[in-house]
């Protein structure tokens, strides 16, 4: 298996397919040796997620509770102050926190008063000295400027699974809108946020297929998020199968491999991990988590859970982005 020195961007399925393939021993060895190559494996990056307008988006995912497609129990909520939003970062940076994402459940975004108030929040979170994370659906290349102008670090648009799977998940959207969104994000000079989720019932093709369309990217999304179903009740894949930590862990060592500089985020799914798996996904090249106990609607371990964690594997939060 070759170990890269250099980026790549021309990564074939047949190679990730043997990488992938590797025993899980000598994957996460050469997964580890390519981190601390381009990586600092002491530390892990922290970062908060904040739902800013919840329920209701006309998109069908399958996995998400906040679609108005199925009756989940979540509550739809307008969008949040600023002030509100403010205090809640403020409140992210003393739980040690280095980038603040605000979320909201919106198909696309539309110009006008809603959009100019998530720009006033961008510019109060960038006042505060943090990465500025958004993930607000489609966006347009004007817009992708305006986010920015206001001080933007990075835009999160995942691309969920292979180009293949994508369509027995998401029927309301196409595979290009996202990859058109993603260019406009890279136009602005906006960093990449783009990930998948992993449990929808894809297959181990599939997954090397997510991996593949990421690694392509070019550059590479500087932030690779790599999420484990949380099924929702009322979703249609509310009686998903659970899944396998490890294949968690092989994704992530794959992934490392794959975006040597990229922050890999161990991010949905933590409460159904043990401790011992996500020390494991830590030895495989993750470098980043989200903290709090909630993501959006997700139920996720809390702030002192995730310190106690970092304390007992002998690691740090890092302290500056």
């Amino acid at each position: 298996m070759p170990t890269p020195m250099a980026l790549r961007h021309d990564w074939t399925r047949k190679e990730i397919r043997e990488i992938h393939a590797l025993p899980l021993p000598e994957l996460v060895f050469q997964a580890q040796l390519v981190h601390r190559e381009f990586n600092r494996t002491d530390e892990v990056q922290l970062c908060k997620l904040l739902s800013i307008k919840t329920g209701g988006c006309p998109e069908d995912c399958a996995y998400c509770s906040q679609s108005a497609h199925y009756k989940t129990g979540v509550s739809r909520e307008e969008l949040m102050s600023p002030g509100d939003v403010f205090v809640a970062a403020k409140r992210a940076i003393v739980e040690g926190a280095t980038r603040f994402c605000m979320g909201a459940a919106w198909r696309h975004v539309t110009d006008g008063k809603d959009f100019d108030r998530v720009l006033e929040m961008v510019r109060g979170v960038a006042a505060l000295d943090m990465e500025v994370c958004c993930t607000l659906g489609m966006l347009t290349e004007s817009q992708a400027l305006r986010l920015k102008e206001a001080g933007l670090t990075a835009y999160n648009h995942n691309l969920d699974t292979s180009p293949e799977f994508y369509g027995e998940v998401i029927t309301t959207r196409v595979y290009e809108d996202r990859l058109q969104t993603i260019a406009h994000v890279r136009k602005a000079g906006i960093t990449v946020c783009c990930g998948g989720i992993l449990g929808m019932g894809e297959s181990e093709e599939d997954r090397i297929g997510l991996l593949q369309q990421l690694s392509h990217l070019d550059p590479h999304p500087e932030s690779v998020p790599i999420n484990m179903l949380v099924p929702g009740e009322g979703t249609p894949l509310a009686d998903a199968e659970e899944l396998d930590p490890l294949v968690m862990v092989r994704a992530i060592a794959t992934a490392r491999i794959l975006m040597p500089a990229s922050r890999v985020r161990l991010a949905a799914g933590r409460r159904q991990m043990s401790q011992e798996a996500m020390a494991l996904c830590f030895l495989a090249g993750a470098n980043s988590i989200f903290t709090g106990d909630r993501l959006l609607t997700t139920p996720n371990p809390g702030a002192d859970a995730d310190h106690r964690l970092i304390e007992n594997l002998g690691m740090k939060a890092m302290q500056s982005a």
